[in-house]
């Protein structure tokens, strides 16, 4: 549902604020380290982004896992910078916040799945052998000999003359998958995208495809090159609360149990029932596939705690002056994965992730809020949560926007800010999609820059961020940041910043360094402010390019508005 965009007048603090001191005023639901005197600068400065990743990679916001403590001091210090930079509040009933119901879901780490095969009975542990979990709001869900089918990549295609399912009836079975796309692990470019993956290749696609052919549970089998991540990221991410939107917010179809196996378990499972692991996903890169029986079953009692809570979604608009109708959407998400059970380090602080983001968002919105003249489309500046529980709140922001998506211009997205320093390079993840490209690279060539895609196209990383909800409705969505070709360093210097953020990538030690060189975030944030700034004042409806399988859907919500796509 459509909400009316504000247009009253701002009140008389907030236009102090916007005009005057740029001293944040210390908010009581702030822990005492975020309350310390910062004068911000209109501009897009290092030093006002890194005391805002400072303060919301702290250990006081405990690591800003959604219904807990941390969301409430991160929502409202975002929401004190909204309202110091002078936004107009864009969430429910003209507050600063849109309410997302979610359940919070807690596996008992004790589950193990058993395995019944030739070779007997075996138990796999929670954590060092498997993950497992439920979305149906259920705290216990019981499966007894449920028949293990490998089913491929688990890939139901008709476009691409690809189906994995092909004359399987999965009652009460449970299917066995590999994680990305066909043609990957055998490299073959022939196959979907070749080397980068599409949306079929995403571990969230499998699961509704699996629950859309009736299956009781799936498994995907980890493989650090496929996933893109290692097995710790596996581990950590469904260990404890796990969150999701309610049944009847969310039209994707469910499973009663998903999860993930270790490479190691599978090829044992694969032995067992005298396949070889290597052979059959050779098999499954081949048009011919067909589903393989694993002669074993699977069967476990998964038990968790279910608890019906809410998170929140920031909002903030800066109503244009011509056209207040038409938004141009920046987007972060505040969320991280919060404290966990243990010794030593427990919270998992999310500097990078992506403490950085929120704080880019809120710099571009000041830098809007203080610029003449004032831009002509409504700017909106969205903190969503639940981005690590599978973007959550971008897909409810997405169903009820607070400026419809027919007349949403642009989205652009912030996640994972590069701090490595300035690069000669601005990495276009998913590359190739949008004409928003086309005016990021007018700035970026000002900058000296080079656009490329990213270096692991088969990482997936378009459909693992915010935007990707956007753009699956049809909004053409930028997702853009500082490369690997360091002005000081160069390429080595760039794959070693990488390689380190990757051991501290959904870790504790993913903290704020105030050593870090955010020279080139600055460079970063300045160019999308331009690409915002050029959609704001110019009237261009960008779309998506040719061939892209999201602009039917841009096309129909633009006609069905009465405009040209």
């Amino acid at each position: 549902m459509r909400k009316p965009l504000l247009l009253l007048a701002l009140p008389a603090a907030l236009v102090l604020a916007a005009c005057g001191d740029k001293t944040a005023a210390p908010d009581a639901a702030t822990p005492p380290d975020a309350q310390a005197a910062h004068t911000f600068s209109p501009d897009i400065t290092a030093g006002d982004f890194g005391e805002m990743v400072r303060v919301l990679a702290s250990d006081e916001f405990e690591g800003r896992a959604p219904g807990t403590a941390g969301e409430d001091r991160t929502v409202e210090y975002i929401k004190a910078q909204f309202e110091r930079i002078g936004l107009q509040p864009g969430g429910d009933n003209n507050d600063w916040y849109q309410t997302v119901p979610m359940v919070e879901t807690t596996a008992d780490p004790s589950t193990v799945l058993r395995l019944q095969s030739s070779a007997g009975t075996r138990e796999l542990k929670f954590g060092d052998e498997m993950v497992i979990g439920t979305r149906t709001g259920q705290a216990e869900i019981n499966v007894a000999d449920s028949e293990l089918v490998f089913v491929g990549y688990g890939v139901d295609a008709p476009e691409q003359n690809w189906n994995d399912y092909a004359g399987l009836d999965l009652k009460g079975k449970t299917v066995v998958m590999l994680v990305n796309d066909p043609g990957f692990h055998a490299n073959d470019a022939t196959l979907f995208d070749g080397e980068k993956m599409t949306y079929y290749g995403r571990w969230t696609y499998k699961f509704e495809e699996a629950a859309r052919k009736g299956a009781v549970a799936a498994l995907i089998i980890h493989d650090t090159p496929g996933a893109s991540y290692g097995w710790d990221v596996v581990k950590n991410s469904w260990s404890g609360a796990q969150f999701d939107l309610r049944a009847e917010d969310d039209p994707e179809p469910r499973l009663p149990a998903q999860g993930w196996i270790t490479g190691d378990v599978a090829r044992q499972l694969f032995a067992e029932a005298g396949l070889d692991l290597d052979a059959q996903i050779k098999a499954a890169n081949t048009r011919d596939f067909k589903p393989v029986p694993l002669n074993a079953t699977v069967g476990f009692d998964l038990k968790s705690t279910i608890a019906e809570k809410s998170s929140r979604n920031v909002i903030g608009i800066l109503p244009g002056t011509e056209a207040p109708d038409e938004a141009i959407l920046y987007l972060a998400h505040w969320d991280h994965l919060g404290k966990h059970e243990g010794e030593g380090d427990t919270i998992y602080n999310g500097a990078i992730d992506n403490a950085t983001g929120v704080a880019g968002i809120i710099e571009i919105a000041e830098k809007f809020a203080t610029s003449e003249p004032k831009p002509k489309r409504s700017l909106v500046f969205l903190a969503v949560t639940l981005e690590e529980s599978g973007l959550l709140g971008s897909k409810y922001y997405v169903a009820q926007p607070s400026i419809g998506l027919a007349q949403t211009v642009g989205v652009i997205n912030l996640d994972a800010m590069s701090v490595a320093g300035p690069s000669r390079d601005f990495v276009v993840t998913g590359k190739g999609n949008s004409e928003l490209e086309d005016i990021l690279e007018t700035y970026a060539t000002q900058q000296s820059r080079t656009l490329v895609e990213e270096g692991n196209t088969a990482g997936g990383f378009y459909f693992r961020s915010d935007h990707f909800n956007f753009a699956k409705a049809g909004v053409p969505a930028l997702y853009a940041k500082g490369g690997n070709d360091l002005v000081d360093g160069g390429t080595a210097g760039g794959k070693a910043a990488t390689d380190d953020y990757a051991k501290r990538y959904h870790q504790p030690s993913d903290e704020y360094n105030p050593d870090w060189n955010l020279d080139g975030v600055v460079q970063d944030l300045e160019a999308l402010y331009g690409v915002g700034r050029t959609l704001a004042d110019d009237g261009q409806w960008p779309n998506w390019y040719e061939g892209n399988p999201f602009k039917a859907a841009r096309d129909q919500m633009r006609s069905e508005a009465g405009g040209t796509p």
